[in-house]
């Protein structure tokens, strides 16, 4: 049940940060445009795939990168102008981030030592 919970997180967390980027980029008004669904959407398939989910808090902490490349590049510009943003939309959300993030390279760091 945990993972499930952690896959929806996941893609709950990475569909709001394409809205909030379709929004500001492209200008669209409590929707999302094609390419920017399609990103949506793909990136869903991927959590939904991923055979790491149980060991990593989020897919851009993950050291495998399982996306095509043009839609790796699509998902870190989304990423890099979503993530400060994500505070005035889910500041919760954005919190919960910021923490599982911080845990998770402490846990790397214990690792390595």
């Amino acid at each position: 049940m945990e993972m499930m919970q952690k896959r929806e997180r996941e893609k709950e967390v990475v569909s709001l940060m394409i809205k909030i980027y379709c929004n500001k980029k492209h200008h669209t008004k409590g929707t999302i445009c094609e390419d920017c669904r399609q990103l949506d959407e793909y990136a869903k398939l991927r959590s939904e795939k991923c055979p790491f989910m149980e060991t990593k808090t989020f897919c851009s902490n993950c050291k495998v990168h399982c996306y095509k490349p043009e839609m790796r590049k699509k998902i870190r510009e989304v990423m890099r102008f979503s993530g400060p943003r994500m505070i005035f939309h889910h500041p919760v959300m954005a919190l919960q981030h910021v923490l599982a993030t911080k845990r998770e390279k402490r846990r790397l760091k214990i690792e390595k030592e």
